[in-house]
């Protein structure tokens, strides 16, 4: 059995708490009585792609967990790269292979820079391909950031374009137990290619849902709720199992 920690969109520098909220979360982790196979935070990490906020990020996200991370439409991949990476510059796409004892992390980049909306480019799905085609021995997770599935929520407008080559790719590669992505705001369980498909609530901050009023990206965010995060379970048998938790802030 393996525990993963996953949480989403901090967006350091788009409010005065979001600083407050990601350390919350992060105290909240590290004082847990387990150690995680890993922390993943799936996208918007800064909210404005700025050096000084992946700096902030960078600090916030020290753990005693392994923490995994990937850009979300609010990251700009050479500051990422640099500041909060700290590898060398670089404009395309930021993904990433991390293996731990228990499982094989696949973490891709699903920004288009200066866009909302998502894509898998054809460098990314080639490089996917090729680490996939390579792993048999563990479970692998596949994470990035935007959905390629509608929600029913105000972000289907800003989702990952083009989801039928990542499910054409994926019935070849049978090992993926599960796709976890971020950007929504609010924690969500559907399917995708077969697999179980998992949204992290958001950090900063939870978008309202069109049943509770927003119909539109404009507005829709509540600051109020408290931070939140999932734990995904994942048995010996392949079988994950989410729990949800709120962190006072």
């Amino acid at each position: 059995m393996l525990v993963i920690a996953h949480l989403s969109d901090i967006h350091i520098g788009g409010s005065d708490r979001s600083v407050e909220r990601a350390d919350a979360v992060m105290r909240y982790l590290d004082a847990l009585p387990y150690d995680l196979d890993a922390v993943l935070v799936s996208g918007d990490i800064a909210d404005h792609g700025l050096a000084e906020e992946y700096e902030q990020a960078r600090k916030l996200l020290t753990s005693r967990h392994p923490v995994l991370v990937c850009p979300g439409n609010h990251d700009v991949r050479e500051e990422f790269r640099r500041v909060l990476l700290g590898e060398p510059a670089a404009s395309g796409p930021v993904n990433r292979v991390h293996r731990t004892d228990a499982a094989v992390y696949v973490v891709c980049d699903s920004s288009i820079p200066g866009q909302d909306a998502g894509d898998l480019d054809d460098e990314t799905l080639a490089w996917l391909d090729g680490v996939l085609a390579g792993e048999r021995d563990l479970p692998v997770l596949m994470a990035f950031h935007h959905p390629p599935v509608t929600l029913h929520s105000a972000v289907d407008t800003i989702m990952l374009e083009r989801p039928e080559r990542l499910a054409d790719l994926l019935a070849g590669h049978p090992g993926v137990t599960a796709v976890l992505v971020g950007h929504a705001h609010t924690a969500a369980a559907t399917t995708f290619a077969g697999r179980p498909l998992l949204v992290a609530p958001g950090v900063v901050s939870t978008l309202r849902l069109p049943w509770e009023g927003a119909t539109t990206l404009a507005g829709c965010a509540d600051y109020a709720l408290p931070p939140g995060l999932v734990f995904h379970v994942l048995d010996d048998d392949g079988r994950i199992t989410t729990h949800h938790r709120v962190v006072p802030v």
